[in-house]
Formats: structure tokens, sequence, C-alpha cells
């Protein structure tokens, strides 16, 4: 689960601390983190005018391995980019037969004009625009297309939307603003204006035990980097709020990925 406060994270230092933080929770994040659904793959397809079957794929900000597994099994030719050593060493004892090599968005270990997709799966808001838009221009054939996209909670579900207002207070973040923020995300993605978005948002969900959705949750940023003992209660007043709305301990969460696509004239 993506949260308005893991989409836009908080000035530096602190978000180079968050990004440097999963390398310690990759086994963690591998485990709990919520996949894809195939409608989003349709979608981009749709959207880029081509499929990805054949096609070379640069899966940015890689990870586990999550996308980078769903990627490849529509046919996509992948090499895939990862910064952390942690993430990268989960991705490879998983992905072994998929070549990774270690590297950023802005600054992407790629030849000029190689790759008919550039993805990024929750990873986009961890480069700066400034450099990677013009490292995509640069990776991406002509007609090739970069996709971003972002699972993010499903607001309009009470439970979901409950939850949301209890972390956003737990970490003294207004949640109001960070929602009018998460509508300006295709001007942010890039505030060049180079780069001709398209936005499309796909509604899925899955069905997971309560430890499950709750180290979903201690995986991402703003958790990882605060006091364990902190966290953890936390977490532990959170699995009792969930087991009112969910008392058999399954809870169905629902997200809208929010994928944008642009093409490369």
């Amino acid at each position: 689960m993506t949260t308005t406060t893991e989409l836009f994270e908080p000035e530096p230092p602190s978000t180079a601390a968050r990004a440097r933080s999963f390398d310690s929770a990759a086994a963690q994040y591998a485990a709990n983190r919520p996949s894809y659904p195939s409608a989003l793959f349709d979608a981009v397809e749709d959207l880029a005018g081509r499929s990805l079957s054949g096609a070379s794929v640069v899966d940015v900000g890689a990870g586990t391995g999550i996308a980078t597994t769903l990627l490849h099994a529509r046919g996509a030719d992948v090499l895939a980019v990862e910064p952390g050593p942690g993430m990268a060493a989960e991705f490879r004892r998983g992905l072994p037969h998929i070549p990774l090599v270690r590297g950023n968005g802005n600054a992407l270990p790629v030849a000029d004009g190689q790759a008919d997709f550039l993805t990024y799966a929750q990873a986009w808001h961890w480069t700066d625009p400034a450099h990677s838009v013009p490292e995509a221009l640069r990776v991406l054939r002509p007609g090739g297309a970069l996709a971003l996209w972002w699972n993010t909670e499903a607001l309009d579900v009470d439970w979901i939307a409950a939850e949301a207002d209890r972390t956003a207070r737990f970490f003294g973040v207004d949640g109001a603003t960070e929602k009018r923020r998460a509508g300006g995300i295709t001007d942010r993605a890039d505030p060049s204006g180079r780069l001709a978005f398209t936005r499309r948002e796909i509604r899925w969900s899955r069905r997971v035990p309560v430890d499950t959705h709750l180290a979903n949750i201690g995986s991402h940023s703003l958790f990882l980097v605060t006091a364990q003992d902190r966290g953890a209660a936390f977490l532990q007043e959170e699995r009792a709020h969930l087991l009112e709305v969910f008392p058999d301990g399954i809870v169905e969460e629902t997200y809208d990925v929010l994928l944008l696509v642009a093409t490369r004239p």
C-alpha cells in the first residue's frame, strides 16, 4: 500500500534516509507488499500502443522484483535497475534468471535508445525529475513509452480512509492537504512539461491475513525510519482496529493503481 505520505516524501535529508531504509527490510518488503493486476499491464500496452511481449523493458527501482516478475511473464525482455544493495540481493535470490544492474533513474546505466518501455513501479517519486526525465528520453527509443505507477489507497472505502487518517495523525501529517496534493501528481511527475502523460486508475483488491497487512504497512519508509518501539506500538493498536472490521482476521485491501504513461516522440 502506498500512502500519500509515501508518495510525497518530506524534504531532504529525510528523503535519503527513507530511500536507504528499504535495504534493511527487503525480505519483509518481498513477502508482504501487494503485487499488481493484469489489467494494469493491459492499460500500459493500450496507452503505449504496443505489446510488452518481445519488448525491451528497463524496470527502474525494481526493488525485490514484484513488477519485474510480471513484466517478464508478459513476454518482455527485462533489464532491472536497482540502487539498494539489500533490495538487489533479495531480487537476485528470487529472480536469478533476470539481469539486474545497480543504478538509479537519475543516471541510468543504459545506453542511448535501448528501451521500448521504461517502467517505474512505486519508484518515480524517489527520483529528481530534472535528471530522470532527460534520462528517460535518452534511454527510450523513438515511440518508446515511460510508464509510472503506484498502488494507492482506495480512500472511498471507509476502513481504509479511517486507517489513513490514523496513520497521518501518527506521523503528524495533514491528511486533507496530502489528498489534495495527490491529485496533482501528473504535473509533478514532470515539472518541465516535456512529457505528455496520460493518466488512468485501475482498481483491484486482495485478501490477506491481518499480519500480512500490518507487515505491509511496516515495510513503508516512514515506519522503517521510525523508532522501532514506537512503530510497533502503533501497529499493535492498528491490529485492534482491524479486528473490529475483520473479525475473521482476513483483511480485504483495496487499491487504486495510479498509472501515468508518456510516449517519446
